[in-house]
């Protein structure tokens, strides 16, 4: 029997415990002995848990990260503290470690695999990224052999959820985020997910793996979805693109691309298609080619199904194949301004003679091109002006819009989005 102490009985700590009590057979049966959860610590002892954390629970940390009889401390608290110091503690006293804690990770994950690796235990993190998906094991081992040199993905399924009843329902973002917290895919406070934040923590995780460098989510350029209006979403239609929250890494010699954002795909994009809380993960390697990987990327089953997976993992792996951490490049993140794309530009002007060119003149004169402009809703002599440029780069694009905004006939620029033609 393999002892295990969870550290946090929210939503997934509940699914663990389930799941375990469910396929507690089955899981012994692949692995040769059963597991046993032996403690839980909780915050508060008053609340109402599951009947099977019965006898199990705890206030205090030390009843697991100090008990010998429990080689495996499941990470579940979420946040950077207590949890950050909880899992530093666990793998000073060599207990072997699973998080599912994405913020920690991105954060200090080179810094905790390496400890782990000094004092020979598993750190194992798969379900900090993309819930149900498996992606970290088959980075690190099934894809190992691979230069992987490009990285698309839809990380969040919060806002993936909206844009999708944005798109299909023609909601507006403010009442689709309030559908979406009614159903339990958003939080009261949304920020992390509409801001693009936990996608970022996301990105940063897999192109550290990816690249082979250390990249933190301060370094990744990050806007989110709470600027797309449903405008945006129906002109998108119009051209044949649909809006996702796209998380990008290239490598580009010794630089790499990083980048969250709203993009315009072609309804043949295989994001494209992505649809509601579904996550996905698009790879590119030189000797694999493209793969993807696709489904539920957060939820009580989901993220408990790729938890108890690094549970087994550690079980099995109690004495060898550690995951190391393979940071071993140095390159730098590629300034965002360098970023060449095409772009969607929304904006308002007077509905006068002569402001169409002028705007194209800022354009021209900054060497952006455009292949497409559109022009309807003129409401009290105010145009809704649709541009779509070819390919530049960002920094010459922000230039012109900057002079743009000084025009006394412009009223606004109300968006500007990331156009891919192509697999990004």
């Amino acid at each position: 029997m393999e002892n295990i102490g969870i550290l946090g009985l929210g939503t997934v700590g509940t699914g663990v415990v389930e799941l375990l009590e469910s396929n507690g057979d089955l899981i012994a049966q692949k692995l040769g002995r059963q597991i046993n959860v032996k403690k839980i610590l909780v915050r508060d002892l008053s609340r109402a848990r599951t009947p099977l954390a019965r006898g199990k629970i705890t206030a205090r940390a030390e009843d697991i990260l100090e008990d010998e009889e429990i080689k495996i401390v499941v990470e579940l608290m979420g946040g950077e503290e207590p949890a950050l110091s909880f899992i530093m503690r666990a793998l000073e006293n060599k207990k072997h470690v699973v998080t599912a804690n994405k913020e920690v990770i991105s954060k200090y994950g080179g810094q905790l695999l390496e400890m782990a690796g000094r004092v020979g235990v598993n750190l194992l993190f798969e379900a900090s990224v993309g819930g149900g998906i498996p992606i970290i094991r088959p980075m690190k081992q099934c894809l190992a052999a691979n230069n992987i040199y490009k990285i698309s993905a839809i990380l969040n399924g919060t806002t993936n959820y909206i844009l999708t009843q944005m798109e299909e329902t023609n909601k507006d973002f403010e009442e689709a985020l309030r559908e979406a917290q009614i159903h339990g895919y958003a939080e009261s406070d949304p920020s992390a997910d509409i801001k693009g934040l936990d996608a970022a923590r996301k990105l940063a995780i897999l192109s550290s793996i990816a690249f082979n460098t250390r990249v933190t989510p301060d370094k990744i350029y990050t806007q989110g979805i709470d600027g797309i209006e449903l405008s945006d979403i129906k002109y998108a239609r119009e051209l044949g693109y649909t809006i996702k929250l796209v998380a990008t890494g290239r490598r580009l010699g010794r630089s790499v691309e990083l980048l969250v954002s709203p993009v315009m795909l072609r309804y043949d994009h295989p994001l494209s298609s992505v649809r509601d809380v579904f996550n996905a993960v698009l790879l590119e390697g030189d000797a694999v080619g493209r793969v993807m990987f696709y489904g539920r990327g957060a939820g009580k089953m989901p993220t408990a199904s790729a938890v108890i997976a690094d549970i087994m993992d550690a079980v099995r792996n109690d004495s060898g194949g550690r995951m190391y951490c393979t940071c071993y490049n140095e390159l730098d993140v590629l300034d965002r301004g360098a970023a060449v794309s095409r772009f969607y530009i929304r904006l308002k002007a007077q509905d006068r003679p002569g402001v169409l060119a002028e705007i194209s003149g800022a354009l021209g004169k900054n060497n952006i091109s455009l292949s497409m402009v559109i022009q309807k809703d003129v409401k009290n002599r105010v145009a809704e002006i649709v541009l779509v440029t070819y390919e530049v780069p960002l920094k010459d694009l922000e230039r012109a819009l900057d002079e743009i905004k000084e025009y006394d006939q412009v009223v606004e620029i109300a968006n500007v989005i990331r156009v891919e033609e192509g697999v990004i």
